[in-house]
């Protein structure tokens, strides 16, 4: 193998591929990038058995690549070599070539490097095949839904299923769902695609939301029972899906409120965030006490830390007096995935789950809180 290229435009490919190597992962040819040299370009292969990103260069993808294909070949080189041997390369340009076995140089201008790297045959067989189910969703879309949803997955692998968002198709709508048991995001869009159901790892819409960050564009994405795929122009993120049922969270979400707040978002988050210090076994217990829209109280107290209390205004109030308690830090990022001035709290009774909406179109995004039990 043999070829030479653009540094700057080489470091930003690796970059992104490596988003999906761990540096020590059992196999050690996964803790490195695949390189493949070829008459058709520059491939470049990343993989932690999860998630998997294949990138491919060429000029007529990128004109200013200044790829040059010398020899045909391939080569695995460890992550945390690479991209350090490629970042403190002096020159524009670098080649990269195998001299010996898996002996690989890096040269440029009056700098050069020799790594030894691993067999392109020591690296595990990806299938990169193309599922049939496809749909195409805009980038901003995508992400908006992830911001939105995969903050209220559970960081716990006692229940694997629920590290992942749950994505649903049928009737033309899209209903992504996302559960840690203590509190849900859901989120309803218009999808024209076939029917689905299926829970992607959060930590791999993680990636799809950094990678494809150029929200204007479209991706195909591309799904069946055991993967997904998210592609756009030249690079491909593949993700393993979760195994298991995803438990039915509609029965979840009350139907009936005896309570309804409308209060600016921005007040409501402040307030929370402004107790958020005092931590009774590490969590921030906010209690809410309402009588009517000009009579709300906010307050917070640990015997070891101290007290807090704040009185606020609501733009409106329905119901009798409510007294509940609940985490501050998931009201927070309840209250930040909404991104509407003025949000809707609808609550049934003090120990019963209750929703936060937009004030405005409701049904298109749902977050719900499991209240706290105190004794103060």
């Amino acid at each position: 193998m043999n070829f030479k290229i653009n540094k700057t435009k080489l470091y930003n490919a690796l970059m992104i591929v490596s988003r999906s190597v761990s540096s020590n992962y059992p196999v050690p040819a996964l803790s490195g990038i695949k390189l493949e040299a070829s008459s058709e370009g520059l491939k470049l292969t990343g993989s932690d058995a999860d998630i998997s990103i294949e990138m491919n260069l060429s000029n007529d993808i990128d004109e200013e690549l200044g790829l040059s294909i010398l020899e045909e070949g391939s080569i695995v080189i460890d992550v945390k070599y690479l991209l350090d041997i490629v970042k403190k390369m002096d020159s524009e340009e670098i080649q990269v070539e195998i001299i010996d076995g898996t002996l690989t140089r890096f040269s440029g201008n009056k700098v050069e490097f020799k790594i030894n790297g691993y067999r392109a045959n020591d690296y595990p067989t990806i299938d990169f095949s193309t599922p049939e189910n496809h749909l195409n969703i805009n980038a901003g879309l995508l992400n908006a839904i992830i911001d939105e949803t995969s903050f209220a997955s559970s960081s716990k692998e006692t229940r694997p299923v629920l590290t992942g968002v749950n994505f649903q198709s049928n009737n033309n709508q899209l209903i992504i769902t996302a559960t840690d048991s203590y509190r849900l995001a859901k989120k309803v869009s218009e999808l024209n695609s076939g029917e689905f159901n299926i829970t992607v790892p959060t930590k791999s819409l993680n990636e799809v939301k950094s990678i494809f960050n150029e929200l204007d564009k479209d991706l195909d994405v591309y799904l069946n029972t055991k993967k997904i795929q998210f592609k756009s122009n030249n690079i491909l993120l593949q993700s393993r899906l979760l195994d298991g049922a995803y438990p039915e969270t509609e029965r979840l979400i009350p139907k009936v409120f005896n309570h309804t707040l409308v209060i600016n978002r921005q007040d409501l988050i402040n307030a929370i965030d402004r107790t958020s210090f005092i931590k009774t076994d590490n969590m921030s217990i906010i209690r809410l006490q309402i009588n009517s829209k000009d009579d709300i109280t906010i307050t917070n107290k640990s015997q070891e830390i101290g007290e807090f209390r704040e009185e606020m205004n609501a733009i409106s109030y329905e119901g009798e007096p409510l007294d509940i308690s609940f985490s501050g830090h998931y009201v927070i990022e309840a209250c930040r995935a909404l991104k509407s001035e003025n949000i809707m709290i609808q609550f049934t009774e003090n120990m019963k789950p209750f929703i936060l909406t937009k004030e405005k179109n409701p049904e298109d995004l749902i977050q719900l809180v499991l209240p706290v039990r105190t004794y103060n």
